[in-house]
């Protein structure tokens, strides 16, 4: 399924990007050490670099920012069509802040929930709508040549 996107909307792979950001990485980290890295460096960025800007990429489509090839359609601009009662609006703004700045997961979620007293049913009504786990991308980038 493709989505029918505003000419504004930005298209993008995740996996293009990404690759271009650990070449990138690679080359400055050469450069560096004065002697060509290689697929260490590539590596590297991938072991330290691949899951915030996973994350990133998500949350831009998400709010509908930009559009990844990678993920559902269904889920560009899902923050703003969804959860439209307030309450449910600031429990996702908490729950994004978590997942988006500190990496938190589902489990990383609930525990917090828990420890505030917060709804556990909005809690899982909104995991399960974002559904993290679904939303993984190995990464697996090598020097071409």
């Amino acid at each position: 399924m493709t989505a029918t996107l505003s000419p504004a909307v930005e298209c993008a792979s995740v996996l293009e990007e990404g690759r271009k950001e650990a070449l990138r990485y690679k080359w400055i980290k050469s450069e560096k050490a004065g002697r060509d890295l290689g697929q260490a460096a590539i590596d590297e960025w991938s072991r330290l670099h691949w899951w915030p800007h996973l994350r990133h990429c998500w949350f831009l489509h998400l709010q509908g920012i930009r559009y990844y090839q990678e993920f559902d359609d269904r889920d560009f601009g899902l923050l703003h069509r969804e959860f439209t009662d307030p309450q449910d609006r600031e429990l996702l703004r908490q729950i994004v802040e978590r997942i988006y700045y500190h990496g938190a997961e589902n489990l990383d979620i609930i525990l917090w929930a828990q420890e505030n007293h917060v709804d556990m049913e909005r809690v899982h009504l909104i995991l399960e709508r974002l559904d993290i786990n679904a939303r993984r991308l190995r990464c697996k980038f090598a020097l071409e040549g």
